[in-house]
C-alpha cells in the first residue's frame, strides 16, 4: 500500500526562547503533529528559535497555546506566556527541498539513518528512511535511546516487539541485525503510521521480516524476548504491567523525560534493578529479566 501525500500542508508555528524547544516540540507531538523542526538560521541574530510543526488538518490556535502551556508545566518552564502561534499553508514539494538540503545521515552505535539519496558506507547497517513528516527518523533523542539499546543487547534468534512503532525504524533495526526466522512484531495505534511503517520495511528489504498491525499490546498479545516501547509516559504507565509480562529477556522504555524517571521507576517491581540512559532531557529505562 503507498501512503498518499497531500499537495499541501499546514503549519503551526510558535516563536520562544531556547530553553522551550524541546518544550514546544513535545507539545506539537502530544497534539498528533506529522513532525516538525527547529529553524537555527533565520533567527541566528536573535535569542529566541522558532518551531515549525506540521499536520493535516491543524489544531486551533487555542488548543496550541492549552498544549504548550502543559508542556511548558512538565519541563517545569514559566507557563504564562503569550505564545504567538501562527499558522500557514505550504507546498508539499517546499518540505522535500528542505529536507534534502537538512537532514544529514545519523550514525547511532552500528546504524546509520539516512535517506534514500544519502551515499553512506554499506559496511554500516544503514536504514533508509523516506522523509515523509513523520517522526522517527533517528534524529530524537528517543529514537536513539532505543536504538542504542537495541545495538548493544538484542542478538539474533531474539523475538522483537516495536510496540508504537511510528515509522518502524526500531522494528527495522531488529530486522537488520537478526537471523532472519524470527518473529518480529510492531505495531501502532495509527493506520497512517503502520501504512508508512510497511513502506520503510519493503525499501530496506525487511518488508518480509516484520508483521505489522494496527493496535497495541494486550492480554492476548505473544511474549517476545526483546520488546521496545517508545512511547510517552503518560502512555507507558497503563500498560506497564503488561509490557513486563510478555517481555522474556530485555524491554526497553523511552520517551520519558528526565523529571518522570521517578514516576516510572515507582511502578517497577523490586525483583528488577533497572538501568536508566540518558540523552539530553529524555531518558529510557532498561529492564532485564534473568533467564
Amino acid at each position: 500500500m503507498t501512503v498518499p501525500k497531500p499537495d499541501k500542508w499546514n503549519a503551526v508555528s510558535v516563536t520562544v526562547a531556547p530553553e522551550y524547544l524541546e518544550a514546544a516540540e513535545f507539545a506539537f507531538n502530544e497534539l498528533d503533529s506529522l513532525g516538525s523542526e527547529i529553524d537555527l538560521l533565520s533567527e541566528k541574530d536573535s535569542e529566541l528559535r522558532t518551531v515549525t510543526a506540521y499536520f493535516n488538518v491543524s489544531p486551533s490556535d487555542e488548543d496550541v497555546r492549552a498544549e504548550l502551556e502543559r508542556a511548558c508545566r512538565m519541563y517545569s518552564l514559566a507557563a504564562d506566556i503569550d505564545f504567538a502561534v501562527r499558522q500557514t499553508v505550504i507546498e508539499d514539494r517546499d518540505w522535500l527541498a528542505e529536507w534534502k538540503k537538512y537532514w544529514k545521515p545519523v550514525q547511532i552505535g552500528r546504524f546509520v539513518i539516512a535517506a534514500p539519496w544519502h551515499e553512506v558506507p554499506e559496511t554500516d547497517v544503514v536504514i533508509r528512511i523516506e522523509p515523509n513528516m513523520a517522526f522517527g527518523t533517528g534524529t530524537h533523542a528517543t529514537t536513539q535511546l532505543c536504538l542504542e539499546a537495541i545495538d548493544k543487547i538484542y542478538r539474533p534468534g531474539q523475538t522483537f516487539f516495536d510496540v508504537g512503532t511510528g515509522t518502524g525504524i526500531l522494528a527495522i533495526a531488529a530486522a537488520k541485525l537478526s537471523s532472519g526466522n524470527e518473529k518480529i512484531l510492531a505495531v501502532d495505534t495509527d493506520p497512517d503510521s503502520i501504512a508508512i511503517a510497511r513502506e520503510n520495511a519493503a525499501m530496506n528489504g525487511a518488508g518480509d521480516r516484520i508483521e505489522f498491525g494496527v493496535g497495541s499490546i494486550d492480554e492476548s498479545t505473544d511474549n517476545f524476548d526483546f520488546v521496545c516501547a517508545n512511547l510517552t509516559a503518560d502512555v507507558i504507565l497503563p500498560i506497564l504491567p503488561q509490557l513486563i509480562a510478555k517481555t522474556n529477556r530485555t524491554l526497553v522504555l523511552s520517551g520519558i523525560l528526565a523529571e518522570q524517571e521517578k514516576t516510572i521507576l515507582l511502578q517497577i517491581p523490586s525483583t528488577f534493578a533497572p538501568m536508566v540512559a540518558r540523552s539530553g532531557e529524555w531518558i529510557s529505562v532498561l529492564l532485564g529479566k534473568r533467564v
